[in-house]
């Protein structure tokens, strides 16, 4: 149950995400359609943080601490565009113009999910 909250909190924070950066669509045909590629974006987005950024902080630890964590903006983008990537190998209409708008795309994915994270419990409890 809590990894399908997670999927529609990213879902949402995605098209939250191509409503507010210039650069970041999603050209499907129909409400129904921009909304099922959302949540399978959320979910090869959720895979490619789950499998690489582990590891993309264990090799560039030293760039971490270099740069205060600054670093990290620069690996979630990069992630961000590899999700680009993995939609448009599934033709998805999902789309990431640029560096730039993956870096910032990055950044409202993860306020948002944050801040939707506050009110959505990602368990109930049971009494």
């Amino acid at each position: 149950m809590g990894y399908l909250i997670r999927l529609v909190i990213t879902a949402v924070a995605l098209w939250v995400t191509t409503a507010v950066v210039p650069g970041i669509d999603v050209s499907g045909r129909s409400t129904g359609e921009n909304a099922l590629t959302l949540l399978v974006v959320a979910v090869i987005f959720g895979v490619v943080n789950m499998v690489l950024k582990p590891i993309i902080r264990v090799v560039g630890c030293v760039f971490y601490v270099l740069t205060l964590g600054l670093f990290a903006l620069v690996v979630n983008a990069l992630l961000f565009l590899l999700t680009d990537w993995i939609a448009g190998e599934f033709d998805l209409p999902f789309h990431v113009n640029g560096f730039w708008a993956a870096f910032w795309g990055a950044i409202v994915v993860a306020v948002v999910s944050w801040l939707i994270s506050v009110f959505v419990p990602d368990r109930f409890d049971r009494r």
